[in-house]
């Protein structure tokens, strides 16, 4: 169902919200406040601490554990809509979907169907959980200003302390080809979570995804960061490469694939 997107909080650069469209209540954005904010070291910083509260708030609320994100990079979700979400606006957005046990429903349950037929999550009942989690936010922020220990204000750290230059940075991740139009992007570093990235890191994959070639037809990507519940299995971000005259879609393909499943997303 469509609904008015709800600010839950906003950051330096970056706005949590309830989409307008929200599949589960697990399913949050994350999205720049100003579209022409560049991808630096101060907005990486500031994404992975709203990513971060975010996280913090869905296991307060929700009891979420497990964690995925999908966002667009030059792509714009169209038709059906198929295993992606559609799209809000054209400011980068990016959906964070937590999940945990006793959810109703998934968001590869509501992925897997096309955008008209995706039930989502009704207005009435959300308005609580919102109002649960935008307190929850507060009070995570307030603790990570004073907590010295892993906290969800841990991925922000002074500029001088962000590692290299993005110039310099980019050998911190790596691309790997595992398909037709189907890379992989990793931390060079041994990295299972998102919580566990730095910012000299995010900017260095975000680096990579930016240098992909758009040879063949392709317009731009859908991405999935996945965290798997293996140990030792690191954190891997799958960029699939798009086209509107493209005649399979591959994220139908991919949330069929055993590494992602329904049981991840």
């Amino acid at each position: 169902m469509r609904m008015e997107r709800r600010l839950l909080y906003r950051s330096g650069f970056w706005e949590i919200a309830r989409p307008r469209h929200p599949l589960t209540a697990g399913h949050i954005l994350i999205r720049l406040s100003d579209p022409s904010t560049e991808f630096a070291q101060a907005s990486a910083s500031d994404w992975l601490f709203c990513h971060n509260l975010v996280r913090a708030a869905l296991h307060d609320v929700l009891g979420a554990t497990r964690f995925a994100v999908m966002f667009a990079h030059r792509w714009h979700p169209l038709g059906s809509a198929i295993g992606e979400p559609v799209a809000e606006s054209s400011t980068p957005t990016f959906h964070l979907f937590g999940r945990w046990d006793g959810e109703t429903t998934t968001p590869g349950a509501q992925l897997s169907l096309p955008a008209h037929r995706r039930l989502g999550e009704p207005d009435h009942p959300l308005e609580a959980t919102d109002a649960a989690v935008r307190e929850a936010l507060r009070r995570s922020r307030s603790e990570s200003a004073v907590s010295s220990g892993p906290q969800a204000g841990d991925a922000v750290v002074p500029v001088s302390d962000l590692g290299p230059p993005l110039s310099h940075s980019v050998s911190l991740a790596r691309a790997v080809q595992t398909g037709p139009r189907h890379t992989v992007i990793e931390a060079v570093r041994s990295v299972a979570s998102v919580r566990e990235i730095l910012p000299a890191e995010l900017l260095a994959m975000g680096a990579v995804l930016a240098e992909l070639p758009l040879g063949g037809g392709l317009s731009g990507f859908s991405c999935l960061a996945l965290e798997s519940e293996t140990a030792g299995t690191p954190l891997r971000v799958h960029a699939l490469g798009r086209s509107a005259a493209e005649e399979v879609n591959p994220l139908e393909d991919l949330l069929r694939s055993p590494e992602v499943s329904l049981a991840l997303l």
